[in-house]
């Protein structure tokens, strides 16, 4: 395999500059589709080379249940390296898969906490909860639910309420827990991709956030609502999905929606700085696979050479 397994794991450094240049230059939805997208795989490079190294480990391993072909010399001097980082890949590749599957678990728990939650009340695309906490979330689902305080409503005038559920209807349509989930979980699996997860839960909320700007028609009226939303939430406990009042940069959404409105390009000009991200992004993908696959076939026919059939 050589220098190829080791690759994946550490090249989502790359995305790091990508994802700085894709959140300031890239409109909202472009840049989490795409961040999603490259995290996703960029993360299931990074386990599979993981995984490929943990085979070579399990092999040194006495009494390994694996052929014993796959631990003879020959095999250890085809695949150069891999022997120590093979030892050292099997408890980092349980740390993986325990803390993904932890994440997925905590999100599906709350999920359907707050489906329970809401499970008396009548069933309607919008769930004002009598609470003296301000507080606005998008609850996915079959079919999805605005959730919102009167706390929170109490502080807006009707057109920031208009915009307020515009925002929280834009994540349910775009399926905005889906990307955050993404990230959360490639971010587990390699964390050199946590760049790439503060981005999208940035990302996810500006796309929400034009959304709404287009539904009432101003800009203005949403940076408003914005602003306020997060001074009366100012210390209240954060909400686990996406939601109006997300902890985050917001005087950056805010000067965003003051100015004019992003472009939308299925794909921008190279010498531009959005398509050094696109391009970038679309470079650092395909390196990362090519050589998790490279890894791949390498080690497969090493060890079918080494498995009397």
């Amino acid at each position: 395999m050589g220098v190829f397994v080791f690759l994946p794991l550490v090249l989502p450094l790359s995305a790091w500059p990508v994802a700085r240049l894709a959140a300031h230059h890239l409109h909202p939805r472009t840049a989490t589709r795409l961040l999603s997208v490259v995290a996703a795989v960029l993360a299931l490079c990074s386990t599979l080379c993981l995984a490929l190294l943990v085979v070579v480990g399990t092999a040194q391993l006495p009494g390994n249940p694996l052929p014993d072909g796959w631990s003879d010399p020959e095999v250890r001097e085809a695949l150069p390296y891999d022997e120590v980082a093979g030892s050292a890949a099997i408890p980092l590749l349980g740390a993986v898969v325990a803390s993904c599957g932890w994440t997925a678990w905590r999100h599906r728990r709350v999920r359907r906490g707050a489906g329970r939650a809401l499970a008396g009340l009548r069933r309607t695309p919008v769930a004002v909860l009598p609470d003296d906490v301000p507080y606005a979330y998008a609850l996915p689902g079959g079919p999805g639910r605005v959730v919102v305080s009167t706390a929170l409503l109490d502080c807006l005038e009707p057109a920031e309420r208009r915009a307020l559920f515009a925002h929280e209807r834009s994540h349910l349509a775009g399926s905005h827990h889906r990307f955050l989930l993404t990230a959360q979980l490639a971010a587990r699996a390699n964390p050199f991709l946590r760049p790439l997860r503060t981005a999208v839960a940035y990302t996810a909320e500006r796309w929400a956030d034009e959304d709404a700007a287009a539904a009432v028609g101003s800009r203005r009226v949403v940076a408003r609502a914005i602003g306020k939303a997060a001074l009366v939430s100012r210390g209240a406990p954060a909400v686990t999905f996406a939601h109006f009042a997300a902890p985050g940069p917001v005087p950056r959404r805010v000067a965003a929606l003051l100015g004019p409105a992003p472009a939308a390009r299925a794909w921008p000009p190279a010498f531009t700085a959005a398509g050094l991200a696109m391009w970038g992004a679309a470079a650092g993908t395909t390196v990362s696979a090519l050589s998790s696959a490279n890894a791949a076939v390498t080690l497969f026919f090493v060890l079918k050479a080494a498995t009397p059939l």
